[in-house]
């Protein structure tokens, strides 16, 4: 099997992660969405204690933090009003820590979040982690990367759900996890295995 090069490879971009000291992590729609009723996934929860674990380690090495959630409106499994669409607990924020609001898949569109991260002082280095990694997390690692950061993405802090291919063959959630993380690993950003390589 031939292996191509990478598109960051072809560009000559970095390949180097990022220490969690030096970058601002943003957490992506861990809400209660995830865990329940029908949009739960199936390794939503070990993904969170994952996410439960960066968010512990970034907040210890004096990180920025500012968590992200989707608002579908009243009524919907991403309702934010509702204990459905709230933050999970395990990573709930802190006091200070902003809430960046969205309604689109890239967390950028139309959301305050470009304007937080200058307000904070952010440096150009993001870790990205949450649900789903093929969808809310890919396209924030696009719109970050359109804007000039450099997102990271951890991999076992984030989760996708099975869904049927194109020719109606159901693809497991594990393989479209890899696959959207291929796919930001091609030119978006790079991939953090786990927590413990960006400590």
């Amino acid at each position: 099997m031939i292996v191509s090069a990478t598109l960051r490879e072809v560009m000559g971009l970095g390949k180097e992660l990022p220490r969690l000291a030096d970058a601002t992590l943003v957490l992506i729609d861990y809400q209660n969405t995830y865990r329940t009723g029908v949009m739960a996934l199936a390794d939503a929860e070990p993904a969170l204690a994952a996410g439960a674990r960066l968010l512990a380690a970034a907040r210890q090495a004096g990180s920025r933090v500012v968590h992200v959630v989707n608002d579908g409106g009243p009524g919907s499994p991403y309702d934010i009003r509702a204990e459905i669409g709230a933050i999970s607990p395990e990573v709930a924020p802190a006091d200070g820590e902003p809430v960046v609001v969205k309604q689109m898949p890239n967390a950028f569109h139309d959301t305050e979040l470009d304007k937080t991260l200058r307000e904070l002082g952010a440096g150009p280095d993001l870790v990205l982690a949450g649900f789903m990694t093929h969808m809310c997390v890919m396209f924030t690692a696009q719109g970050a990367f359109n804007l000039g950061y450099r997102p990271t993405v951890v991999a076992e802090a984030s989760a996708a759900r099975t869904l049927p291919g194109p020719d109606g063959t159901p693809v497991a959630a594990g393989a479209l996890h890899t696959a959207a993380l291929t796919t930001i690993g091609d030119l978006f950003g790079t991939i953090a295995p786990t927590v413990d390589d960006l400590i």
